[in-house]
């Protein structure tokens, strides 16, 4: 019986192709997620915070744990699209829930060494010319960076939303499997590498020129949402790069989508160094996780559908 790929329904040399998900198994993103929960649940253990902290971390992950696991056996038993569209949707929410645990872990930061070594790789490209370029033409480029700076939060959602658009819900898998790797590479190193962003420890340096009110909205983000424990990898780039290149796996028959994307990942990229946001350390830090979650999907071999070939 052979097997191929195509889109559910399609009719094939007059034989319909019907897609089968395989909805009462664990699938590849669901695995990255739940591994990452245990993962912080050891981190728990090991690091040295408090009782009620760590107690926080093992009740949040293991609930994660069980609510995956009831829903991976009702979509066995039911077999319900809309189970199977809860599926295709919260590993989004947890990865944010996922951010929010390596904000949990931070500790008392004292020493720079890191920050004062990563910072001088940012003065030579920034004094070299970099930033007069990017503000040769006053705030418009500025603006466009911190634009696309602030836009990162919506890249998954709009890769799923096309995904679904074009009705191909069946490389959502292939999709969220190299994107929640990607980032959840960049926050499992938060706790290894504590460090705070140049945006507050080097206060006043090497800054833009233009205090735009994009640039206000993301120090309100930031300063609101953000995390105190690490900026190494820069999750943002790693983040806006794995959605490209999942993107570039999922939907490569639309290639607009994966090459609007990375062009945003180089923008945001180059924002994050600009803005100071993160040292150039931590780009090619976030660069290199996203390049090693692609390479790791395409070693995988990640198929979303199994089709079955059925006479009408």
């Amino acid at each position: 019986m052979p097997l191929a790929l195509a889109d559910p329904g399609l009719r094939v040399n007059g034989t319909i192709v019907r897609a089968r998900r395989r909805t009462g198994s664990v699938r590849p993103p669901e695995w990255v997620i739940a591994a990452f929960f245990v993962y912080a649940a050891a981190m728990a253990m090991i690091l040295p915070v408090a009782a009620d902290l760590r107690n926080r971390v093992l009740v949040s992950n293991l609930a994660v744990i069980l609510v995956g696991a009831l829903l991976i056996h009702g979509d066995r038993e039911r077999r319900s699209v809309a189970l199977g569209i809860i599926r295709d949707w919260l590993p989004l929410g947890l990865v944010l829930l996922a951010y929010r645990e390596m904000g949990w872990f931070a500790l008392p930061h004292h020493g720079h060494a890191l920050e004062s070594y990563w910072v001088t790789w940012d003065r030579l490209v920034l004094r070299g010319g970099a930033r007069a370029a990017i503000e040769a033409l006053g705030p418009l480029v500025p603006s466009i960076l911190e634009i696309a700076y602030a836009l990162v939060y919506a890249l998954a959602p709009f890769s799923l939303a096309v995904l679904y658009l074009y009705r191909r819900r069946d490389q959502v898998d292939r999709f969220l499997f190299v994107f929640t790797l990607g980032i959840l590479l960049c926050y499992a190193q938060f706790p290894l590498w504590p460090s705070q962003p140049p945006r507050l420890l080097f206060f006043g340096q090497d800054v833009p020129s233009s205090d735009t009110v994009f640039r206000r909205f993301n120090w309100w983000m930031l300063g609101g949402c953000g995390i105190h424990t690490s900026v190494f990898p820069s999750a943002h780039v790693g983040a806006a790069l794995a959605a490209a290149f999942g993107m570039r796996k999922a939907l490569p028959d639309h290639k607009w989508v994966s090459r609007f994307l990375f062009a945003m990942a180089s923008l945001i990229a180059v924002a994050t160094v600009y803005g100071r946001y993160h040292y150039l350390a931590d780009a090619l830090a976030g660069f290199l996780m996203a390049v090693a979650a692609d390479r790791i999907g395409s070693l995988a071999g990640i198929r979303a559908v199994t089709l079955r070939s059925m006479t009408p």
